[in-house]
């Protein structure tokens, strides 16, 4: 019997004898039942993230009543139909309650095409368009001034591809970027990431609202001292917000590689974004212990959580997947560091004390080093909106939620889901391919 069954039987319950309702679920699984009253009890939030509103479906009418409006009028310009509400959450029908069923979204293989292997490696066509390219640190961060996103030609879509893949994370201030248009390049750039339970863009799937002044007004309880407990120990204080150091979709058969965050309302002063290199991670470590972790592979985890089928009394559980620690960026050839502390789990053919301690210090190695990092103040001119496009192959990044929600900051994000991770044992790192020093030790 399956859960329209169950549903036709409860809601018959006044009708029907107790002893024949017993009778009739008896021969329903246990799976089945624990699914059904999942997705139709409210107060049950197996379904949702920590720290976020179980009840909510549809186009959200109180959302509009605080949305910025300087967001309000971006998605008016591009006829965004949000006369209904604001933002657009997932129906509880629609949101996986098994691991297994989130596991099976995207368990196939999908084409990716890298578009940065079409560029001209010069960039010309992009570079020379700009007013000005400014490198905002030597191992990450480009800003580039003069171009509307909006008006990129396929050729300079393709060199943007391959600037973000070596720089790490490229910025765009004072863009007038309408969602569809933002969706849109996500699309050209791979496979476009629809989560099953993140709110989006009424009406555009796969274009994710970034507002933690939403989930604060439904219930998550993040303030100035909690917000950044992560950092210093995800497992025991798990993640409130964005502020734990993190990867985004590690837990994909393909993962994701660029990944583009708008945000048309930004604090005066505070809400920045911190980025971490992959490459130049690596090439912080020493020749012994690259050639250890050449190879190895990690388990790596989703941040929303599920019932296990088997055990659905036994917690909560993510989903994981294997990949290589060391990938090769297929766009650059370059080795790149593939661990976070917010959902990289173990290491593969270790021990739990062994694995623990070597991730420690991998972790330790993207967060502490401040020369291999980039900090943005996302700062644009009054009726503007800022950019930033990042790979997320190569790259950490997390928020800094020092502003307090006193000023609303709001945006969107499209993600494009690339290839599967790989080693390639002939790649090289960044430094080796651009012939920088590299200390050996003795």
């Amino acid at each position: 019997m399956t859960s329209t069954a169950i549903e036709g039987l409860t809601q018959t319950r006044d009708s029907i004898n107790v002893d024949d309702l017993v009778e009739a679920t008896h021969h329903v699984s246990l799976d089945e039942q624990i699914e059904y009253l999942v997705r139709n009890r409210q107060d049950i939030s197996i379904t949702r993230s920590r720290n976020r509103p179980t009840d909510l479906t549809g186009t959200d009418e109180e959302g509009l009543a605080f949305l910025p409006e300087s967001s309000k009028r971006r998605m008016v310009a591009d006829g965004v139909d949000i006369s209904h509400g604001y933002p657009e959450v997932p129906g509880r029908s629609e949101i996986p309650v098994y691991v297994d069923q989130a596991h099976a979204i995207r368990d196939h293989d999908m084409p990716f095409t890298e578009r940065a292997l079409n560029a001209d490696p010069q960039k010309k066509a992009l570079l020379g368009a700009a007013e000005e390219v400014h490198n905002l640190t030597a191992n990450i961060g480009t800003e580039i001034t003069g171009l509307q996103l909006v008006d990129l030609t396929d050729e300079q879509k393709d060199e943007l591809a391959l600037l973000v893949a070596e720089r790490g994370v490229v910025f765009f201030r004072n863009q007038k970027l309408p969602p569809k248009t933002q969706r849109d390049l996500g699309e050209y750039w791979g496979n476009l990431e629809v989560h099953p339970q993140t709110p989006h863009v009424p009406g555009l799937p796969g274009e994710s609202v970034i507002w933690v002044d939403y989930w604060r007004k439904h219930g998550m309880n993040i303030n100035f001292k909690n917000c950044n407990y992560g950092n210093f120990d995800v497992v025991r204080y798990g993640s409130v917000g964005n502020q734990v150091w993190h990867t985004d979709l590690v837990h994909e058969r393909q993962p994701a590689g660029i990944t583009h965050l708008h945000l048309d309302a930004i604090p005066e002063v505070g809400g920045d974004t911190i980025w971490a290199s992959g490459y130049a991670a690596y090439d912080k470590l020493s020749e012994e212990m690259k050639k250890f972790l050449d190879g190895k592979k990690a388990v790596y985890v989703s941040a929303h959580s599920y019932l296990d089928r088997d055990d659905p009394f036994g917690g909560r559980k993510k989903v994981e997947r294997v990949h290589p620690m060391v990938r090769t960026i297929p766009a650059t050839g370059w080795k790149t560091l593939f661990v976070n502390r917010g959902m990289t789990k173990r290491i593969v053919g270790l021990t739990p004390v062994e694995s623990d301690v070597i991730l420690n210090y991998l972790f330790d190695v993207y967060e502490r080093n401040a020369d291999i990092q980039v900090r943005f103040n996302w700062k644009s001119d009054p009726g503007y909106g800022t950019s930033a496009i990042w790979d997320n192959r190569s790259t950490q990044h997390r928020t800094i939620w020092d502003h307090e929600g006193r000023i609303s900051r709001h945006g969107t994000r499209v993600t494009s889901l690339a290839e599967i991770p790989y080693f390639d044992p002939d790649s090289r790192s960044q430094r080796e391919a651009l012939g920088l020093p590299i200390t050996k030790e003795e």
